[in-house]
């Protein structure tokens, strides 16, 4: 059995890079470290990407992160021909920075977009350039602009973004925490992360990366509403300028 690799940023989004030490190298030659910086794409955020050093200077090149099958430990995807180190060697891991931090400010501004537009989502997807919402909304006309001016108006209002942890008990004794109908907050391990918005700006359970309030996010600007289905609205956001 692989052991578990610590996630070292779902305490510090902000580690560009840590040591590690491999752990296990899988059928597919990806490489599981003891702790990383690197996000395992899940709720609809990408995996990271970026470069592991070996110890001879060497630069293997991240293409995606994965949970193992277990979902305790974290693969990094190498490509074919990369390099590999044995298990037991120490590495440094280097993000792709600017691409995750892309991702903190896009993922952030989505849960921002679920402040104004209080329905439950159905779907939703994080890109470096752009990010979307499905919507289970009644028909009803919805306001690109109007959107826009609230989603930014929250976003210059610089709100703290923090996180706590719940137990699964609290969160089972509080349903409406949860806005996601597609995908669950995970749960089994006895508690729950939540990631809160300045004092009752958002709140909700989430193992994704942020930033630390959301002047960082920059003004974004809402791109297209899709009509996917009788009830189903996609609202698209992007950056005001790319």
């Amino acid at each position: 059995m692989t052991a578990a690799t610590e996630p070292l940023f779902r305490h510090d989004a902000y580690l560009p890079s840590c040591e590690a030490v491999v752990t296990g190298i899988g059928a597919d030659g990806g490489l599981v470290l003891d702790r990383t910086v690197f996000y395992a794409a899940g709720g609809g955020q990408p995996g990271d990407i970026g470069r592991i050093e070996y110890g001879d200077g060497t630069m293997a090149t991240v293409a995606n992160t994965v949970y193992g099958e277990d979902r305790a430990s974290i693969v990094h995807v190498l490509a074919p021909d990369a390099a590999r180190p044995a298990p037991g060697d120490t590495v440094v891991a280097h993000l792709d920075w600017e691409q995750r931090y892309r991702h903190m400010r896009m993922h952030t501004s989505l849960h921002l977009l679920t402040a104004v537009l209080t329905y439950p989502v159905t779907g939703g997807q994080i890109g470096a350039d752009q990010g979307r919402l499905d919507f289970d909304i009644p028909e009803a006309a919805l306001d690109k602009d109007e959107i826009t001016e609230a989603l930014n108006r929250l976003i210059a209002g610089d709100h703290p973004v923090t996180t706590e942890w719940i137990t699964d008990a609290e969160l089972a004794a509080n349903p409406g925490l949860v806005k996601t109908m597609s995908v669950k907050p995970p749960m089994g391990s006895g508690r729950v992360r939540l990631v809160r918005i300045g004092t009752d700006v958002d709140l909700q359970p989430c193992g994704g990366t942020h930033v630390l309030t959301t002047g960082e996010i920059g003004a974004v600007v809402v791109s297209k509403i899709e009509k996917k289905g009788k009830q189903n609205r996609r609202v698209r956001l992007q950056w005001a300028e790319r």
